[in-house]
């Protein structure tokens, strides 16, 4: 799989009879993955690449930066996901005033068939494109069916009821509701972030953690979750600790993660952690012994919760 995040880096030899699916695809979710499917599909009976079209960074960034959504991925990750499903190339187009500007008509002409040389495209029923969304999947229809371009359109997938999307995969994860996310995922939802120094309690405590810093993507609620963090050397179970710390009356929020089983130091490393199940709540305790044991009972939980995901 490649990752392009410049057309110029596109070769004509490379498109040839490509297929593509354009959209924001953040999370890479299982509605993205139905939708990915058919355009493998469509790519593999063309004998041309599946190619998926994105925007970095999300197009509500520069349109209406104070509605913009907290990214659930970074390109990178996104690319990943989208290339364990079977795309061949990924475009993070770089999201600009310009291209946003284009009429409909324009953007089907100057990116669908001169930069990405489509032969087909597959899109969901809601997909819009152009300036101000004009283009709606019938006016797309009408290009495609103008230019010999095949057009199939993929039905939103739900899960209990209500379609699988972003946005609510998004509310699932800040509300700490893992598991709900989780079971409209792909994969297990993952954060990054650069490990910095702390207050270094955890470590007095028996149990030292990796705090992070800049995380780019959406927080989970306040919490102590089971999940796994990767280092060049291997993935290690982790307890993740997200929120305040009441017992010592720290209340600013904090994201940590104790490596089970790792010595040695993270400082100043980009830290990647995928979130499996939320353990507890945060709790404030009556001293530090009570704190330990529980730490204790945390750690061995998210033991057994990693083991059973291996």
């Amino acid at each position: 799989m490649k990752l392009i995040q410049s057309l110029s880096d596109l070769d004509a030899a490379t498109l040839r009879n490509s297929s593509v699916s354009i959209g924001n695809f953040d999370g890479v979710h299982r509605g993205h993955a139905r939708l990915v499917e058919r355009l493998v599909a469509r790519a593999r009976q063309l004998a041309g690449p599946a190619v998926v079209f994105t925007f970095d960074p999300h197009p509500a960034t520069l349109l209406r930066p104070e509605m913009a959504p907290i990214p659930l991925t970074w390109a990178e990750r996104k690319a990943e996901l989208l290339g364990r499903l079977g795309v061949d190339i990924v475009v993070a187009y770089p999201t600009s005033r310009d291209l946003l500007a284009l009429a409909p008509e324009d953007f089907f002409s100057q990116i669908l068939q001169q930069s990405l040389a489509a032969r087909a495209i597959v899109e969901g029923p809601d997909f819009s494109f152009g300036r101000n969304r004009a283009g709606t999947i019938e006016v797309l229809r009408g290009f495609c069916m103008d230019h010999g371009v095949s057009l199939e359109v993929v039905d939103p997938l739900e899960h209990a009821g209500q379609a699988i999307s972003s946005s609510r995969i998004r509310q699932c994860i800040a509300r700490g509701k893992m598991d709900e996310a989780r079971s409209m995922l792909t994969q297990p939802y993952r954060l990054r972030g650069l490990v910095v120094e702390g207050a270094a309690r955890g470590r007095q405590l028996g149990f030292p953690t990796a705090n992070l810093d800049r995380i780019d993507t959406v927080v989970p609620g306040f919490g102590v979750y089971a999940g796994w963090s990767l280092l060049p050397s291997g993935r290690w179970p982790s307890a993740i600790h997200v929120g305040p710390c009441p017992t010592f009356g720290e209340m600013r929020a904090r994201v940590e993660v104790h490596l089970i089983g790792f010595s040695g130091s993270l400082y100043g490393q980009l830290l990647e952690v995928d979130f499996l199940t939320r353990l507890r709540d945060i709790l404030a305790f009556p001293d530090v012994g009570s704190l330990t044991r529980q730490l204790q009972q945390d750690v061995a939980t998210a033991t057994e919760a990693c083991r059973s995901e291996a």
